[in-house]
This record gives structure tokens, sequence and C-alpha cells, in this order.
């Protein structure tokens, strides 16, 4: 199982180029199970989610190329024949976003039998918002053993309040309602950047979508998609990541490739923490060279504050004067990163949905153990100011959601390397 080994007290100097955003590739590749025409998606990052999507779709009976490099991370799927409308829970397992698949079987093939999903051990992410929605556009779904059934001999347009916002539950009702009779209005949306980017690739097929990235998304349902060409958004979460690695390490980061619009109130918060940067039209300067002081943080729904920045967000705070209070509003259970971070000498104390930092901390190198994708993120940015080298276990969650991230590091001057199994420090 491989490790990352990182010498901490490096400042970061150079420019990072960002990829693509995963969390908007994934459910563009789901989308294109609504076609039997190409669908060609741009600026696809390369991370394992990818690769696993490939995989459940290819096991359906699509056509999927995908390619790097030269390819401009791009894919395409052709789904020309659906043979299996079913995802398995060996494909599944390790990655929730699975369930985007049962909104277009259902509504393309009429039939979708999709393992309940596994992924990141951060709370709960029940899919009842799901069938909800898919029986309010007239499914019939049952349950058992693990798997979830849903047939329809066309889905037709209905109201969908969404009791919780949920992004992947609107994505996947986004997608179904397309191919639906008549018009569906949901309201209760996610906002997210993400889902406009799926409903943008969704119009270009022949959808006929407005309202999203608002709180309610109007679908007139059409009888046929076609393919289309489609990039993919930059990764925000990634953006991020890197300006906290370049503003705790006092370096001077250009992060290119990026959307600003989409950092808005990440950027907001790190400039009440000390954080300096310089916004153009496609990157973000980042500038190290002032002391971090603490402010407090709650993550919310887009557009607030992320979930996926929280862990990277308390690495921060562990290196700013004064207590910070985190507050994680969208999951119960991602504070696992911090029983890590106290390992390193971090000062934070835990509180139901609150976590306590106090800084400024010593940070010292030490053997941890990455819990999810963003905890990983988190315990590298920890190993970069830490005093010696720090081992992380388990960086395979990394690598879900993360485009060769020790390259990009070890470009501008970070001491990380990859390893398989080795000795942890005495």
């Amino acid at each position: 199982m491989d490790k990352l080994v990182i010498r901490g007290g490096t400042p970061l100097l150079g420019t990072v180029r960002i990829s693509g955003a995963k969390n908007a590739a994934l459910p563009c590749m789901a989308a294109a199970l609504l076609t039997d025409e190409p669908v060609i998606l741009e600026n696809i990052p390369q991370v394992r989610d990818i690769e696993t999507t490939r995989k459940l779709l290819a096991a359906m009976g699509a056509d999927v190329e995908l390619g790097y490099g030269r390819a401009n991370h791009r894919t395409t799927i052709c789904a020309r024949t659906l043979a299996a409308p079913e995802a398995s829970y060996e494909l599944v397992k390790t990655m929730r976003a699975s369930t985007l698949v049962l909104g277009p079987l259902v509504a393309r093939c009429g039939r979708a039998h999709v393992s309940l999903p596994g992924g990141c051990a951060i709370g709960a992410r029940p899919i009842d918002l799901h069938i909800k929605g898919l029986e309010r556009l007239g499914a019939k779904i049952t349950q058992e053993h693990g798997y979830v059934e849903a047939t329809a001999d066309r889905l037709h347009g209905a109201e969908i309040v969404f009791d919780k916002i949920t992004v992947t539950g609107t994505e996947d009702l986004l997608m179904a309602a397309t191919l639906a009779e008549g018009e569906t209005v949901m309201q209760n949306c996610a906002r997210e950047p993400e889902v406009a980017d799926l409903a943008a690739l969704l119009n270009a097929m022949g959808a006929k979508i407005t309202g999203a990235g608002t709180s309610t998304i109007r679908i007139k349902g059409v009888s046929k998609l076609h393919g289309a060409r489609h990039r993919i958004i930059p990764d925000r979460i990634e953006a991020g990541t890197f300006i906290i690695a370049g503003a705790l390490t006092g370096g001077d980061l250009n992060i290119t490739g990026c959307d600003p619009a989409h950092l808005t109130t990440i950027l907001a918060k790190l400039e009440e923490t000390g954080v300096k940067t310089t916004v153009k039209t496609d990157s973000v300067r980042v500038m190290g060279d002032q002391p971090l002081r603490a402010a407090d943080m709650n993550t919310e729904e887009y557009p607030g504050f992320p979930t996926d920045m929280q862990a990277q967000y308390m690495a921060l705070a562990t290196q700013a004067e004064g207590t910070s209070i985190v507050t994680e509003n969208i999951f119960e259970n991602r504070f696992m990163h911090a029983q890590e971070l106290l390992r390193m000498g971090a000062n934070i104390k835990i509180e139901g949905r609150r976590a306590i930092v106090q800084g400024k901390s010593a940070l010292s190198g030490a053997a941890v153990l990455a819990s999810d994708l963003r905890a990983s993120a988190s315990l590298v940015l920890a190993a970069l100011v830490a005093d010696g080298e720090t081992i992380i276990d388990r960086v395979y969650h990394l690598d879900r959601g993360y485009e060769k991230i020790e390259e990009k590091l070890k470009a501008v001057g970070a001491q990380i390397r990859r390893v398989g199994n080795i000795l942890p420090p005495r």
C-alpha cells in the first residue's frame, strides 16, 4: 500500500496548474448514459474515481475511451447499447457517487439495478432523497440485499421539493427528468458549480433546463438526447487546497487554470486569517509572507464555505495565532483527521460538530493514517510545515480526488515522495 513521505519546512514557490473537477466529471460521465451517441468530455482529471466510473460504465455495455497527456485529458463515451443497466457492489463500493447512474439508467432503459454506495467514512449520505424524487417522477422502487431496483415505462414530469439540499440528489434527478414526459420543477436544489456544469452538458445534448445554479431548476422533458462535446470546469477544491499550501508554508504560489468565481467564500475566509491573494481571470496568486490569525469557520452548502475544504482549513488553523472554532454542518463524522493532527502536535478539542483549534502549534513529523479524501489533504498540508518527516498511510484516498498531487507539490519545492510499505519512524 502506497505511502507519502514528506519533510516539512520548505516554502512552496512557483506555479501549480489545477486539474478538472472530479465532482463535475463524475455526473457528466453518468450523463452519457442518456444517449446512444458519443459524448466527449475534456479536462477530465486523472484520478482513481474516474477510472472506477470508466469500469462501471463499461460493465453496463458502454464503450469508454479514456486518454491523458496528448489526448488532453479527454474521454469519449458511447452508450449505444446498455445490455446490463446495473451497478454492482464490487464496482461501486469505493465511491459514493455511484448513485449518479440511477436516474440516467431508469430514464433511458426503464430499469436500474444499483448497489447502495460506499466511499469515504465521513458520515451518512442517504440515498432516500434520490428515491423519493424518482418515485415522484413515476418510478417504482424496491430495495433488497443492498441494491436499489428502479423501474418505469417512462418517467413523467413532477414537482420535487428536496427535504434537504443534496448535490448528488439534485444531479441524479436532473438527469432523470431530461427524458421524462412533461415539465419537472425541482426546488431547494444544490447550487454548486458542478450542478450548473452538468446542466450545461445536458443542454448541449438537447435537454431543456433552466435555473441550474439556483435553488429552483426547471426541466422540460424531451424524447431523446444526442451526443455533445463539453469541457469540465476546474476543481475548486484542489485550487483551495493549493492556496492553503502556499499560505501555510510561507510560499509564493500562482494557482492557474482555476475559476476564482468559484472560490469567493474560500478566499474571503482566508483573507480573514491574514492570507494575501491576488485574483485574475483564471488564476490566484497566494503570498504567505504574513502571520496567520485565528478565524472561526462554518461549513455550509454552496455558496457557503465547502465541507470539502474543512479539513484543509483545520490544518491552517493549527498555524494561526489564537483560537479558531470550526463547525461542520454538512457531515456528522468529518473530524477524523483531527486525531491524526493531534499526533503531529496540534491542539484540537472536538465537541460534537465543533472543533476548537488552538494555535499556533509546533507540528512535528509522525506516522499518520488517512481516513478519507479530504482528511488526506489536511495531513499533507500539516506535513509541509511540520518539523521532520511525516509518513502518511492509505494515500489511495488521496488518489481518488487529487491528480498527481506529489508531482505538483514537488515541482514547487516540496520535499515529498511516494513509497511502498516502509517502517514508521522510531
